[in-house]
């Protein structure tokens, strides 16, 4: 699976939440406005760029940058550690991550986000014979909560779980909430700056002691991270406290994008 966001898109995006103009990065790479502008919407690099420059000029790590200029990606995880989870991608012009697990033995599940049809979860629960107990929601971002409705008609006893203060208040994630789906353990942490409600879910307690799994939704992807135009500190503030305090191998499941890990995204994401 390709980055979600490509090497242009790593710049545009940084260089908005930093605020540096157009001709000002320019500058700092050695490029003109319009070859600045040219690289950031198609990605593809421009030799003779000063990329330790323009990363200082707008907030990202000019080694890590480099790196990704020169193609880096994560390397692939095999999701069969965690034989219990499964990446449902979903496609409307712009392609979302959801994600299912369940306890193996229960076969009592819970959904992470929708994404934009329900079609591809209500197969995977028919097909594993499963009881879809919960859907806890990352942020209410159209592309993550598309197919809620159908959701809800089609598992009407799922109980919904969001991050947003004006959600009914059987719905709102608590600090300290501790939940149990078979011996699964669930817990949450407020990530918001991408969106205001956003909210990260780790799942522990796997079998074979395979390391704890986080869906960010969009607060972080390989090599990069939501948008956060007016809120980019407070984004990446959320990041380092809330997803990097994680153990190392702890595998990030993004709402866009391939999966990652803490340890990679440490060593590898430019915005850190």
């Amino acid at each position: 699976m390709n980055l979600e966001d490509h090497f242009g898109d790593i710049i545009r995006k940084a260089r908005s939440m930093s605020g540096v103009s157009p001709e000002k990065a320019a500058q700092a790479a050695g490029l003109t406005t319009e070859q600045l502008e040219a690289l950031e919407a198609s990605g593809s690099p421009i030799n003779a760029t000063n990329y330790r420059a323009l990363a200082t000029a707008i907030g990202l790590d000019g080694a890590k940058l480099e790196a990704i200029a020169k193609g880096w990606t994560p390397a692939p995880k095999d999701l069969g550690t965690w034989r219990e989870l499964r990446c449902i991608t979903t496609d409307e012009g712009m392609a979302v991550n959801s994600y299912l697990i369940w306890d193996e033995v229960s076969r009592e599940a819970a959904l992470f986000d929708t994404g934009w049809h329900a079609e591809p979860v209500q197969g995977l629960i028919a097909e594993n014979q499963l009881q879809l107990r919960h859907v806890f929601i990352t942020h209410t971002h159209e592309d993550h909560v598309a197919a809620l409705a159908d959701i809800r008609q089609a598992f009407p006893k799922a109980r919904l779980h969001f991050g947003s203060k004006t959600a009914p208040v059987d719905q709102r994630n608590r600090a300290n909430d501790f939940i149990h789906l078979g011996s699964l353990r669930l817990t949450n942490r407020d990530t918001p700056g991408h969106a205001e409600d956003g909210v990260t879910y780790i799942i522990g307690n796997w079998p074979d002691d395979a390391p704890n799994v986080v869906v960010v939704g969009d607060a972080i992807f390989a090599g990069s991270m939501g948008g956060a135009r007016d809120q980019a500190e407070l984004a990446k503030r959320k990041i380092r406290e809330q997803i990097f305090s994680l153990p190392a191998a702890t595998l990030i499941c993004p709402g866009h994008g391939p999966v990652t890990t803490v340890e990679v995204e440490k060593a590898n994401n430019p915005f850190f």
